[in-house]
């Protein structure tokens, strides 16, 4: 082991709220990428950051330490400008899903490199690997191979592929440490940066099913990321998305699954096809099949309507050796064994939805992790039957949730039943997407 720097020094010096040199950073990730730095001695690390911050110097040396512990990718074979995209996390979030395909579709190549769930929030991972045969794991010349093939490709971290994020990564969804903005601009664009890209777009969630519970903290983490890639010059957009409720009305793996087919075939709810829409259309536009954003859009809304975005899909699910019946009839994956009711206990309007509660429910009921060892249930889950501003009567269901698991039943039951509030009169309506932030700074959002 190189004895260069001493790590129980540098975890006191981040402990006692002191800025850490370039060097030693780099020596830490070095380090514990190399495995001769324990989990416990990374996770006091990550605690002491958490507690009292990194500063813009840390946090890019943190970023460029992570993606320098691996191999940056050359996709030079594949023509044309590489865009991806990427959520900070949110309830019901499966975006990725459905917009990947679609952009893909309309020429634009998508280098898409996802992570496993965090905390509350589902991961695309988790998701993708709820269809059978699917596989995720692959090296970097297979990776290089499909999106060549496909102009896509849905893989988890190649182990050449920033594998100090990857493990930091597990590591902090079980030390109660994914909520601090230098640690997820890092995650997110160290491997970003390393994946091949030319572009990124960024859906920064705020809201109770968000790691930014407030507007304010979702800028300021959209700011840090967008800074990141302007840095490295990457075209780089992100916009700040509201997640005080889930996204779509199912959440839970394969469900969420199901609700990308719905999606495809042109049939999702409103709300996950505006920002898909949205998001989609940055990224054609980025990828210079489009004029503007606005062009963009009606882009990404045509390939669901011709079929180009489903047959891109499929496409891709049996490229990655998935069970494309499964995908041509998702009412033949099996369901859970245990399934149960949340109901009103009183007439008027849904006025909240706790997602952070109702994403919690989910990791209760199997949908998630509370290990990083933990297996993930494809079948668990919760299927909303209302959403905020919905009006709903006494004894009428909230929502249905499903398990393997039933002494987990009672449990997400009361946390469920905590997170919806009945109103009398009818909430106002917010706007899913509330501000734009590219390299002239933030702004309210405006097409």
């Amino acid at each position: 082991m190189d004895l260069k720097y001493n790590i129980v020094s540098i975890i006191r010096k981040k402990r006692d709220g002191q800025t850490l040199l370039k060097e030693e950073i780099k020596y830490l990730i070095d380090q514990y990428t190399a495995d001769e730095i324990p989990d416990y001695q990374i996770s006091a690390f990550l605690m002491a950051s958490f507690l009292n911050g990194l500063n813009d110097e840390e946090s890019a040396a943190l970023t460029e330490s992570m993606l320098h512990s691996g191999e940056i990718v050359d996709l030079s074979h594949v023509s044309g400008k590489k865009v991806d995209k990427h959520s900070t996390g949110g309830v019901g979030d499966k975006l990725s899903l459905i917009l990947a395909p679609i952009v893909a579709s309309a020429g634009v190549p998508v280098p898409m490199i996802s992570g496993r769930g965090l905390g509350h929030t589902g991961g695309t991972l988790d998701k993708l690997e709820s269809i059978p045969g699917f596989t995720v794991d692959m090296d970097l010349a297979r990776y290089k191979e499909i999106i060549g093939k496909h102009d896509l490709v849905l893989a988890g971290q190649t182990a050449e592929i920033a594998p100090a994020d990857k493990k930091l990564y597990a590591l902090r969804d079980v030390t109660a440490t994914v909520e601090s903005i230098p640690l997820i601009a890092g995650s997110i664009m160290s491997k970003k940066l390393a994946e091949g890209i030319d572009a990124l777009v960024l859906d920064v969630k705020a809201g109770s099913g968000a790691f930014m519970k407030t507007k304010e903290d979702a800028i300021k983490l959209g700011e840090a990321l967008v800074g990141i890639g302007t840095q490295f010059e990457k075209e780089t957009i992100a916009y700040v998305t509201n997640m005080n409720q889930p996204l779509g009305y199912k959440i839970g793996n394969w469900l969420e699954v199901e609700e990308c087919i719905d999606a495809m075939h042109g049939e999702g709810p409103d709300d996950i096809m505006e920002i898909t829409h949205l998001l989609s259309g940055t990224m054609i536009y980025l990828g210079g099949k489009a004029g503007s954003v606005k062009e963009g859009i009606e882009i990404s809304k045509q390939q669901i309507e011709n079929g180009q975005a489903f047959q891109k899909w499929l496409d891709i699910v049996e490229e990655q050796g998935g069970d494309v019946e499964m995908i041509k009839s998702p009412t033949k994956y099996p369901k859970a064994e245990y399934e149960f009711e949340i109901k009103a206990d009183k007439s008027g309007f849904v006025s909240e939805m706790n997602s952070f509660e109702i994403g919690m429910a989910s990791v209760e009921l199997g949908a998630g992790r509370k290990k990083k060892e933990d297996d993930v249930d494809p079948q668990a889950g919760i299927t909303l039957k209302k959403k905020i501003g919905d009006k709903i009567s006494k004894g009428e269901t909230i929502l249905t949730g499903y398990t393997n698991k039933p002494s987990t039943i009672e449990a997400a039951s009361d946390q469920l039943f905590g997170a919806v509030t009945i109103a009398e009169a009818k909430p106002e309506e917010v706007n899913l997407v509330s501000h734009t932030i590219d390299k002239k700074g933030s702004r309210a959002f405006k097409l």
